[in-house]
């Protein structure tokens, strides 16, 4: 991933904000919303795209553009320095490849620990019940 090129492919929405600010709020396009079109994207190669589109598919729309918007201050600039913070750690975390799980086993003094602990148990219980008359 070329964070330089991707900088460079993005598109900017400025929008009016619901967040801080009182009547500023409503007289300033302070929101931001973030385009980035995964698909035709040249700073990711095409495995990290497929990678991406897997990863993030509930946040990429029909299209293939991720959305991100923010609203938390009531500057534009650093409103629009968030989102962009916000979508590379967004596509790094998506391209980490994970470890693969491996598969462990209960140590064998944890099996009889357990067992032990289940078999007191068990005669508890039996000598809560009455005994049986034949």
């Amino acid at each position: 991933m070329n964070t330089s090129l991707l900088l460079n492919e993005l598109q900017f929405k400025a929008i009016r904000s619901s967040g801080p600010g009182g009547q500023h709020v409503n007289k300033t396009s302070s929101k931001i919303e973030l385009h980035f079109d995964v698909e035709k994207s040249v700073a990711l190669g095409e495995s990290e795209k497929d990678r991406i589109r897997t990863k993030l598919k509930n946040r990429i729309t029909s299209e293939g553009i991720l959305v991100l918007q923010c609203g938390e201050t009531r500057s534009q600039h650093r409103n629009k320095a968030i989102v962009i913070q916000r979508l590379i750690d967004l596509l790094k975390q998506s391209l980490r490849k994970s470890k693969p799980r491996k598969k462990s086993k209960p140590s064998r003094s944890a099996i009889e620990k357990r067992l032990k602990s289940k078999k007191q148990n068990a005669l508890k219980k039996a000598n809560r019940k009455p005994p049986k008359i034949e």
